[in-house]
């Protein structure tokens, strides 16, 4: 009986996991990302997002989207890499790779570089640089695969209902995107048709920007008969009110992130960061007032969305703690080039990461074709 009531449950209308939770865990992996150039932990990172995304993401359209920003990723390390090479890097190293043809540049130009000497410490820079910067793309897209943007705008709070519409569109935006591709070239690949190169992205990007364009046509449809943008009529002070203590709220996050950050407002820093917090949600609750939408069946925050959520802060307050307690080992040294090493309590807080993965609910098995579908597929 105990081991059934740890066991994760199918999900289902009434079990699925709030998706705030999983935006709170993947951006605690991207914080963590951000703390370290350690490649040994950004690769233990994009390895926990990975295992969650396979074990946790559904059949939807926006799950489908992890793979292009790993491909993003990939591309933004070359890019970086490429940089290093032509347009030189500010980091001093003694063993030369190349030595490429060097464009002179004017005197107004000194400190840039074009061409010149390629040196191993400066590739493995950055190398680094866009292994983070690639981890923090994978992080988002995690999120993106795992929590559905209509979800996530009916949890939204009031007043920011028509602020999260406009993220929530931006963020559907690249998956329908994606799915599009896939299948306007798996349509050309049956119809033998070439579907990559110069050509075939030529022939398959006017449908998939018609096919946008329909989309938007239709969700301004949509939103003008749902009666988006009318609002409730509320006192002039309460709507200063509303201003002052969210702008205040907002202030206050921001100064009290900073004095946490520091190294010299840590006595500050809690209390301001809790009273700004305090005040935006003050603010937020009376903007509330002036939205008129009801919630059918709202995602309840559970036990386990507790957890999800809180993996990620812990990943992210452990590799904080360790950048504060001993920067060399998250930053290895590319002056003199030595090798990495894998630090001992920022991993373990890094696979704290893993727990979406047996928390979670399963996602339900897409269902299964129709005997006509299933015909349809073997004729062919």
């Amino acid at each position: 009986m105990g081991l059934d009531a740890l066991r994760a449950p199918r999900a289902g209308r009434s079990r699925s996991l709030h998706p705030g939770a999983w935006w709170i865990w993947a951006l605690g992996l991207g914080t963590a990302a951000s703390r370290t150039t350690n490649p040994l932990l950004l690769a233990l990172l994009v390895g926990v997002a990975g295992y969650v995304v396979a074990a946790r993401r559904t059949e939807a359209p926006w799950a489908r989207s992890y793979g292009a920003f790993v491909k993003l990723g990939l591309v933004v390390i070359g890019i970086r890499l490429v940089f290093a090479c032509f347009l030189g890097s500010a980091i001093p190293g003694s063993h030369v790779v190349m030595t490429l043809p060097e464009v002179p540049l004017p005197d107004w130009a000194q400190g840039v570089r074009i061409g010149g000497r390629v040196t191993l410490e400066g590739l493995v820079f950055a190398l680094y640089d866009g292994l983070k910067l690639a981890a923090l793309l994978i992080c988002v897209g995690a999120a993106n695969a795992l929590a559905s943007p209509s979800r996530l705008l009916k949890s939204l709070p009031g007043a920011l209902y028509e602020a999260g519409v406009a993220v929530v569109v931006a963020m559907t935006f690249a998956p329908n995107l994606v799915a599009d591709v896939r299948r306007l070239r798996a349509a050309r690949r049956l119809r033998g048709r070439p579907d990559s190169g110069l050509r075939g992205l030529l022939q398959v990007g006017l449908p998939v920007l018609e096919g946008a364009l329909e989309r938007s046509v239709a969700l301004a449809a949509a939103m003008d008969a749902r009666g988006y943008g009318r609002t409730a009529e509320v006192p002039p002070a309460v709507r200063r009110a509303t201003a002052v203590l969210t702008l205040g709220g907002l202030i206050g996050v921001c100064a009290g992130t900073y004095g946490l950050l520091a190294s010299s407002g840590a006595g500050y820093g809690l209390p301001v960061l809790l009273a700004g917090v305090a005040a935006a949600l003050g603010g937020l609750w009376l903007g509330g007032r002036r939205s008129v939408r009801t919630r059918y069946r709202p995602d309840v925050w559970g036990v386990r969305a507790w957890l999800v959520a809180g993996s990620g802060v812990v990943a992210a307050a452990v590799m904080i703690w360790s950048a504060a307690r001993d920067p060399a080992a998250l930053a290895p040294s590319v002056v003199p080039l030595t090798a990495p090493a894998l630090p001992l309590w920022p991993a373990a807080g890094v696979l704290v990461g893993l727990l979406p993965a047996f928390v979670a609910p399963v996602p339900a098995p897409a269902p299964a074709p129709a005997p006509a579908e299933r015909k349809q597929e073997s004729s062919s």
